[in-house]
């Protein structure tokens, strides 16, 4: 392949810290390069240096003739007083833009829900951001720079942009490369991964979970210098083999080798331990939300939900912004009335939210962070059992990715990820039963988050999550549920099930359209197209007739006697084969839906 940029001997330096050390590296038509490592190590600088917005100490950088490179920053550079229209396509007339498939296909992916003559000053910040991507990725480049393009992305968005990537790349010869801490994007979009750490740059083939492999192979080799970093590795390794949906089936991933680097790490997490320990400290009762409706004045937000929390239940929640997940976790909190319905709540419960906001650090912005910890406790127990283990407040937060040095630091002077862990710590310490998580990857690196993952592995409680990193929910969670359409629905086949429904959801206007008219130019002859119509209709109430199963039968394990873990087990079988027949129902009503319009 040819050569597109280079960098020789680059040499990057604050006062007070050394960045880059005479680091050379090359980029290559094809290559799309993820470029990884701890926050401050110097990844967005190398993009910046790497793509010219940067000059380095020393070295240099060079670039084909010809080639352009597009950039997308952290920093939000829009004018307000541009309307998004005006800032993706620019002057260029209609015609040409809306015949270009590529264009359309950014618009569509991610600003099809926004007013195309909507002013940018008055958009959020998450739909800045979407302009911004969509803006650049409208341009013609011959290398994308991307730092954090999935930043404010839900999971439908973040999707859609790494089938774009692969679609442009696999379209021409041009090259990416993209500083980001979600691993599934790396795993899905990238051929090559860059860690950058202690001033060099060393490069990994493969996405994520390639890396990763090779990485444990590395440590291994300097199991004396980085014991614990190496654990963890090979801890997220058995997961990516054992249990990572859609990933160990790729053929850059050495299966024999990952194998045998895993074969005496145990499961991430004893399911039966941590629920029979959820359920000596929250007993039978956790939350239940029965035939719960929320309102805010004319519009409805949510609509008959019906949740049994169980002890130890680990739940991922996904949905469009605005949909009511919000809702929902203040309903679990307690924090939300429902405008209709009963909210039953355990007498034990005791409910704590790690909030996208810092809220519980203000009290101790002008405290160290080891004098913040220690008031709180002495020590903190993981586990149980045989398995239990006491960790002071400083072992739990070098745990976490404290230095020594940052334990004496006032918690202002802390960065983002920082006050993100100890936000964390806090909750923790003080002992919930039911935690929920609201977006706690921002601000965390790749290593932090492993370590965060690592962290939850042990804790005992009922787990709810909320985020757009699906790494990390499919990692810590064990079941997802979605809110469509004001109602709250399980996803037997997880967030591939949820992408496909949202898919689904968009098509229902075009295809009720069609079946009313019976008249759209479907391909089918008109027998055929009644046929499918007919099926449509049969496999609708067929739908409807599994969900009151379901929910009779969630309703029933509710008063089951949760130590008989045998007859749980039996109920859950049952109730997790019925819902795979509803996908599977979905799934050929989609079919149908695509056929007939």
């Amino acid at each position: 392949m040819a050569h597109l940029l280079g960098a020789e001997a680059l040499h990057l330096e604050y006062p007070t810290k050394v960045v880059f050390d005479s680091v050379s590296l090359g980029v290559n038509e094809g290559d799309r390069i993820g470029i990884v490592g701890r926050n401050g190590d110097g990844k967005s600088s190398l993009l910046a240096m790497l793509a010219g917005r940067r000059e380095p100490d020393a070295g240099r950088v060079t670039v084909r003739g010809g080639v352009r490179i597009g950039v997308l920053d952290q920093a939000d550079t829009l004018p307000d007083d541009v309307t998004i229209g005006q800032a993706v396509v620019g002057d260029t007339p209609e015609h040409e833009w809306a015949g270009d498939p590529r264009v359309r296909d950014v618009i569509a992916g991610l600003l099809g829900d926004l007013p195309w003559d909507a002013m940018l000053g008055t958009l959020s910040g998450g739909q800045r951001r979407r302009v911004a991507l969509a803006a650049l990725l409208a341009g013609d480049w011959d290398v994308l720079a991307l730092d954090e393009p999935t930043n404010h992305l839900d999971v439908e968005a973040i999707s859609w942009l790494a089938d774009h990537l692969k679609r442009r790349w696999a379209a021409n010869a041009g090259g990416l490369l993209t500083v980001t801490h979600d691993r599934w994007f790396l795993d899905e979009v990238c051929t090559a991964t860059w860690e950058v750490h202690d001033r060099i740059v060393e490069p990994f083939e493969g996405g994520y979970a390639a890396y990763i492999l090779q990485r444990v192979e590395r440590d291994r080799q300097a199991a004396a210098i980085e014991q614990r970093r190496q654990n963890l590795a090979r801890k997220e390794l058995a997961w990516l083999r054992r249990g990572a949906p859609a990933r160990t089936s790729k053929p850059k991933f050495r299966i024999d080798a990952a194998n045998q680097l895993i074969e005496d790490v145990p499961e991430i997490r004893d399911k039966t331990e941590l629920q029979s320990l959820a359920v000596s400290r929250l007993g039978k009762d956790v939350v239940d939300l029965l035939d719960v409706s929320v309102s805010y004045g004319d519009r409805e937000v949510l609509q008959r939900v019906e949740w049994r929390l169980a002890p130890g239940e680990r739940t991922g929640i996904l949905g469009v912004n605005g949909a009511g997940k919000s809702t929902l976790l203040g309903l679990v909190a307690g924090s939300v009335e429902p405008s209709s319905g009963r909210v039953k709540r355990g007498k034990t419960v005791k409910v704590a939210t790690l909030t996208q906001r810092l809220d519980e650090l203000d009290e101790h912005l002008n405290q160290p962070v080891r004098v913040v910890i220690g008031r709180l406790r002495t020590t903190y127990t993981f586990g149980s059992g045989s398995k239990a283990t006491e960790l002071s407040p400083g072992q739990l937060l070098e745990r976490m990715g404290f230095s020594s040095a940052q334990l004496s630091t006032p918690v202002k002077d802390l960065s983002g990820g920082q006050k993100r862990r100890l936000q964390l710590l806090l909750i923790l310490l003080d002992q919930p039963n039911v935690l929920i998580l609201d977006e706690p990857t921002n601000d965390l690196d790749t290593d932090m988050l492993a370590a965060m993952e690592d962290l939850l592995d042990s804790w005992p409680g009922t787990l709810i999550v909320v985020s757009h990193d699906r790494y990390f929910l499919e990692r810590v969670t064990d079941q997802q549920y979605a809110i469509l359409g004001h109602r709250l629905r399980h996803l037997p086949g997880g967030v591939d099930e949820y992408l496909k429904l949202r898919q689904l959801e968009q098509a229902t206007p075009a295809a009720k359209a069609t079946q009313a008219t019976a008249a759209a130019p479907s391909g089918l002859s008109g027998a055929e197209l009644r046929a499918a119509q007919k099926e449509v209709a049969a496999l609708e109430r067929r739908i409807a007739k599994l969900a009151e199963q379901v929910n009779a039968a969630r309703t029933g394990l509710a008063d089951h006697d949760q130590s008989d873990y045998a007859g749980l087990g039996r109920e859950m079988a049952s109730i997790t084969a019925l819902e795979t027949e509803i996908a599977e129902a979905e799934e050929r009503w989609f079919e149908l839906t695509e056929e007939i319009g």
